[in-house]
């Protein structure tokens, strides 16, 4: 039934691991897989390679989520990966046109990513491989980063597009107007 070969006996770690993490809480999750203890990891999130993620404090991965480290993946603190985005550090496409898409194929091209500290990449995005995201960036849902977006900025589309930037000033308001609405909506104490 079970393979017993090279191949096989480097992956079933990773497949036992998956499988016991969907009987675990968030935090339990993130220890189990090495994380910061600080790290939220939500159900059926995947990390492929994790020996080459970098994970800030304070993150929250998606569920469904997938980060691919293979080609090394670095992600900032108080970062968080929305429900099923997906983000790649490898490409297969040229050895699938040559037809030599296996494993340790010379045609998998891996290229390293970056996302910034202070993000929130919404849900159902993809983050391409070699891209870098700055500091204090939302990327809205349904999103394709196939370029650089540069710190402080609201980007969206396919392929995604700055559409706003914003200073330090601006999200203080916006972070006040949030906190004031709470507290408008509680009784005295």
């Amino acid at each position: 039934m079970f393979l017993d070969d090279e191949r096989s006996r480097r992956l079933r770690p990773g497949i036992l691991t998956d499988l016991v993490g969907q009987y675990m809480n968030d935090s339990e999750r993130a220890r189990l897989l090495g994380l910061p203890p600080t790290t939220r990891i939500r159900e059926r999130a995947k990390i492929v390679s994790p020996e080459r993620l970098v994970l800030g404090d304070h993150c929250w991965i998606g569920e469904g989520a997938v980060l691919d480290a293979s080609g090394g993946l670095e992600i900032g603190e108080h970062t968080s990966i929305g429900l099923n985005t997906l983000v790649f550090t490898h490409s297969s496409w040229l050895a699938n046109m040559m037809l030599e898409n296996h494993t340790g194929s010379d045609l998998i091209e891996r290229k390293p990513v970056r996302i910034g500290r202070g993000c929130f990449i919404g849900g159902l995005c993809f983050v391409m491989p070699g891209v870098v995201i700055g500091d204090f960036v939302t990327v809205q849902p349904l999103s394709v980063v196939a370029r650089d977006l540069p710190d402080r900025s609201l980007a969206a589309g396919n392929p995604a597009r700055v559409f706003q930037r914003y200073d330090e000033e601006h999200i203080r308001a916006e972070a006040e107007r949030v906190r004031g609405a709470g507290r408008a909506g509680r009784p005295e104490e």
